[in-house]
C-alpha cells in the first residue's frame, strides 16, 4: 500500500477549483492563540511550513511575528502563490519556497520551528510522516502539527456529504494518545497532543450541495457553536482539530 493518500493531480485539481484564495491573512487566523503563546517568550527566529501551500501559516508567522519563514510543498501553483503573497503585502522575496518531495528531499538547513497544518492525515504511516518533519528541525527546536478531527460530528458530516474527501484522510491518525506515543518513540520531549477548538463543521464541496443540505449544515453549525459557548469543552465528539507539540532533544 502506498503511504500517500493523495497525489499531485489531486492537489492540482484541488487548488485550481478553489476560489477566493488570495486574501489578507488576519491576526486572528486559526491557531493564532497557540502561536502567540508559543512564540511569546521564545528564541524562535526561523520556521518552515511543510505541505502548506499556499502558505497561509508561513505568511502569518512572517507578517505578525517577523520570523524568517519557508514554505515546503511538493506542489506549488506559482500564480496562486503570487496572488496570495500580494494580498498580504509580501513578495516571493519575503517567504522562501521549496518545491520538493518530502520523501526524497535532503534539507539544506534546519529550523527553530517546523510546522504542518493538515498534512500528516494524508499518509498511511503516521509515525513515518511525523519523523519526516524532524530532519528539518534543529536540536531544541519545536515541532507543531495540527490536523482535522474527523472522529466526531465533523467526521459524520464528511462521511455523509463528501465521502470522496473523507477517503483521502487517514482517520486512524486522528488520535491524540497515539500521536503522543509516536512522538515519544521518536525521541521527542515535552510532548503534548490534544483536541482543539470548541466546535465547527465544514465541507470542501459546500458549493455543490443542495439548498436543504446547506440549511441543515448551517443549523448544525449554529447549534454546536451555541452549545460549546455555554459549555466550552474540547472533546473528541465536538472539537474540529487535533494539535501536537513537542521539542526535539
Amino acid at each position: 500500500m502506498s503511504n500517500e493518500l493523495t497525489d499531485r493531480k489531486f492537489w492540482a485539481n484541488y487548488w485550481e477549483s478553489k476560489k477566493g484564495l488570495a486574501f489578507a491573512v488576519p491576526p486572528t487566523y486559526t491557531f493564532h492563540q497557540l502561536f502567540k503563546k508559543l512564540l511569546g517568550n521564545s528564541s524562535i527566529k526561523t520556521a518552515i511550513e511543510l505541505g502548506g501551500f499556499p502558505g497561509y501559516y508561513a505568511i502569518f508567522l512572517k507578517k505578525y511575528f517577523g520570523l524568517n519563514t519557508t514554505l515546503f510543498d511538493f506542489y506549488v501553483h506559482q500564480p496562486v502563490l503570487k496572488q496570495v503573497l500580494s494580498a498580504n503585502g509580501l513578495t516571493n522575496q519575503d517567504v522562501q519556497v521549496i518545491e520538493g518531495d518530502l520523501f526524497k528531499y535532503q534539507p539544506q538547513q534546519q529550523y527553530d520551528l517546523v510546522l504542518s497544518c493538515g498534512l500528516i492525515e494524508h499518509f498511511n504511516d503516521t509515525k513515518d510522516i511525523i519523523n519526516r518533519h524532524l530532519q528539518f528541525l534543529k536540536p531544541g527546536g519545536t515541532l507543531f502539527i495540527t490536523l482535522p478531527n474527523f472522529t466526531g460530528v465533523n467526521g459524520w458530516v464528511q462521511r455523509n456529504y463528501d465521502m470522496d474527501n473523507y477517503s483521502k484522510h487517514n482517520i486512524s491518525s486522528m488520535n491524540p494518545s497515539l500521536l503522543a506515543e509516536y512522538c515519544k518513540q521518536l525521541g521527542l520531549q515535552n510532548v503534548e497532543a490534544y483536541y482543539y477548538g470548541h466546535f465547527s463543521v465544514w465541507l470542501e464541496n459546500r458549493d455543490q450541495q443542495s439548498a436543504a443540505t446547506k440549511a441543515f449544515l448551517k443549523t448544525l453549525w449554529l447549534t454546536g457553536k451555541v452549545a460549546t459557548k455555554l459549555v466550552p469543552v474540547e472533546s473528541k465528539a465536538l472539537s474540529p482539530y487535533i494539535v501536537v507539540k513537542a521539542v526535539k532533544a
